[in-house]
């Protein structure tokens, strides 16, 4: 959305001597998406890495709740904008031997009750990963995809998210580590499967959810107090709780 503090992002990364560039716009539209790729070429003059991070996560309803307008705007949100990015920068990325990065989600493989769709859409994008590492490996491209649990964002925490605020505070207690992850801890997971250090690692899902999905249960009450505390960061993450800042979320009633 216009309203995204996209530019904030791009100054933050700026200031650490990196170079950034902004493009706004609807990457599920296809000329957005072949704009976007486009520009990066001529900003930088060839493409290393695509990470596919666009998403939502914005209603909560059993499936016969669930709004058809909020499954048709998950599924544009979530999908078509990973396949159009992919579609449009694999010709650069096969000159670079570069490689995709996608963001699942264990509800991608566990399924989340009341939100349907959205682990639904992060399946797709499992397996749509996995067939683009086959599909890509002659040209030396690795594609990888990063399955987060439950991250402290706006998307987990606050009167913004779809998750029912009793529902939220019982979150770190299903959790074995016995908290939400930060947008840093799985930052590093992204940048290690973008680096050399992962030359070998290809059509892999990464579960960085804090042990929840071999879990699957209450099992963090115990959990010393020095063991929920996240480590320390270094980025500035002044947006992470800004993700459905001016956005419409739907909870169905109950």
């Amino acid at each position: 959305m216009p309203s995204d503090p996209v530019q904030d992002v791009a100054d933050a990364v700026a200031s650490r001597d990196v170079d950034a560039v902004v493009h706004l716009g609807d990457l599920a539209e296809e000329a957005e998406a072949r704009a976007c790729v486009e520009l990066a070429v001529e900003r930088f003059g060839r493409i290393d890495v695509l990470v596919n991070n666009a998403g939502v996560f914005v209603a909560s309803a059993t499936t016969e709740l669930y709004r058809v307008e909020d499954f048709d705007r998950t599924v544009r949100n979530n999908l078509r904008t990973a396949f159009l990015m992919t579609k449009f920068a694999l010709p650069h990325l096969q000159k670079t031997r570069g490689n995709i990065l996608f963001t699942g989600s264990e509800a991608g493989l566990n399924g989340l009750a009341m939100f349907a769709p959205y682990g639904g859409t992060k399946a797709f994008l499992h397996a749509f990963m996995k067939a683009v590492a086959l599909e890509q490996a002659p040209y030396g491209i690795r594609a990888n995809c990063v399955c987060p649990g439950a991250i402290d964002t706006a998307w987990t925490r606050g009167v913004a998210s779809p998750i029912d605020p009793a529902a939220q505070e019982k979150i770190d207690d299903t959790i074995p580590l016995g908290r939400r992850g930060t947008p840093e801890e799985i930052a590093n997971v992204f940048a290690f499967l973008a680096s050399d250090e992962a030359s070998y690692v290809t059509g892999a899902l990464w579960l960085a959810d804090g042990g929840a999905s071999p879990a699957r249960g209450s099992l963090s009450t115990s959990m010393p107090a020095e063991i929920r505390r996240p480590p320390p960061g270094t980025l500035a993450l002044h947006h992470s709780h800004d993700g459905l800042r001016n956005k419409e979320v739907y909870k169905a009633p109950r």
